[in-house]
């Protein structure tokens, strides 16, 4: 049997530790997965093994998450322009000259950045709850939207209640049928531990902020979608109470080949259906140029 075990390695990229795991021939095709709100690379890390016999795995830790520093907010701009600019540098300093992209929550306007900046490194799209259309955001934004609108402490203050224990748990279990026996718990106390950092608070208060420049964006990801017509896979929790399902099917609007398939799950698709989502994205990305 081939070695498809992961290995946990940093790079300093502008000053800070970047945590990745990474398993695979670096020779073969490479996926860089990315991840979302609140967790961090540990989210593939049943997905990495079950494809990395054939392909180049690489999921890094954004700045402020899982094992990257996360520097206070007063001495790092967490924007998600700057991440995307962190994760162009990580992949320059790991030489990714060609790669295919895994986005998901979060990880969607920061590989789409990328895309945006480097169009001819990107192979595919592969997008698991990774919104990109205004009809893919649910209700549950409106606290958020509301933050956006008016940018007070009281309407910052507000969001708070997204960095506890029961949001993180809510987030994981909601949509999941049997969620308690499903849903592997050391994944709840990982996030929820490093949200609990001093610093965690602050810095998830400035993304919550800044997402309204990841819609403001939209049209421009859009575009790209019509434009180049990537191979294109959106894996959809069909239950996921922040990116609904229309989110999904809007891929097919600006990129009628787009293939879209629904899972009975919510927002952490992987942890309930990572057997036949990696199914799917081994076939997919087995049929990508190089």
């Amino acid at each position: 049997m081939k070695n498809t075990s992961i290995s946990n390695k940093t790079c300093k990229v502008k000053g800070i530790n970047i945590f990745y795991r990474e398993a695979g021939k670096p020779t073969n095709p490479t996926l860089l997965l990315l991840h979302g709100f609140p967790t961090s690379s540990h989210m593939f890390r049943n997905l990495i093994p079950k494809l990395a016999d054939k392909f180049h795995m690489v999921a890094p830790d954004l700045p402020g998450f899982g094992f990257s520093d996360a520097p206070d907010h007063d001495s790092f701009k967490y924007t998600f322009a700057h991440l995307a600019e962190v994760i162009g540098k990580f992949t320059d300093k790991l030489g990714l000259k060609k790669f295919a992209i895994y986005v998901f929550d979060y990880g969607a306007p920061v590989g789409f950045r990328l895309a945006l900046d480097h169009p001819d490194r990107i192979t595919g799209i592969i997008s698991q709850n990774g919104n990109a259309y205004l009809e893919g955001l649910s209700d549950g934004w409106n606290p958020i939207r509301a933050y956006w609108e008016n940018p007070s402490q009281h309407n910052r203050d507000a969001l708070r209640v997204m960095n506890s224990l029961e949001t993180t748990r809510w987030q994981y279990y909601h949509g999941v049928k049997n969620a308690s026996e499903r849903i592997a718990p050391e994944a709840i106390a990982l996030d929820q531990a490093l949200l609990d950092r001093p610093q965690s608070a602050e810095i998830q208060l400035d993304l919550f902020g800044d997402y309204k420049s990841n819609v403001a964006l939209y049209p421009k990801f859009q575009e790209f979608f019509r434009k180049h017509r990537l191979p294109t896979l959106a894996v959809w929790g069909k239950n996921d109470p922040f990116f609904l399902p229309a989110g999904a099917e809007a891929y097919r609007r600006d990129n009628p080949s787009a293939k879209v398939i629904f899972y009975d799950t919510g927002h952490f698709a992987l942890e309930t259906h990572v057997e036949q989502i990696g199914d799917k994205i081994r076939s997919f990305l087995k049929e990508l140029k190089p």
